[in-house]
């Protein structure tokens, strides 16, 4: 198993950027496929990014695509999406997720973080 806690989230101005950051603890973090995932109040689930065992494979949703970066530290165990020129649109709760297989990387987590809200104001 593995525990997923996020931070870095916060309130910043259209335009600006900001990382967040997804520690894990347990065991094997590199064995994990790591995703991002947000939920803006009455929508669903939104996948974010996800990145591969190494960080040579990541996927990004089309709205996010050019502007968030995910990369990971397996040394540190944690796993960073950064966000640029971020638009009123992207603010939501942002949650970290993990799963065993890069299959379908925007489906079929099994753990999950407990989330970090990022607020865009125009």
């Amino acid at each position: 198993q593995v525990q997923l806690v996020e931070s870095g989230g916060g309130l910043v101005q259209a335009g600006d950027s900001l990382r967040l950051s997804c520690a894990a603890s347990g065991r094997a973090f590199s064995s994990y496929v790591m995703g991002w995932f947000r939920q803006a109040p009455g929508k669903e689930r939104e996948f974010v990014a996800a990145i591969g065992w190494s960080g040579d494979s990541t996927n990004y949703a089309d709205s996010v695509k050019g502007r968030f970066t995910i990369s990971r530290d397996n040394a540190k165990n944690t796993v960073y999406l950064q966000m640029n020129t971020l638009k009123p649109e992207d603010t939501a709760p942002y949650y970290c997720a993990a799963k065993k297989t890069y299959a379908l990387p925007n489906v079929g987590y099994d753990y999950w973080g407990q989330g970090t809200q990022v607020t865009v104001a125009s």
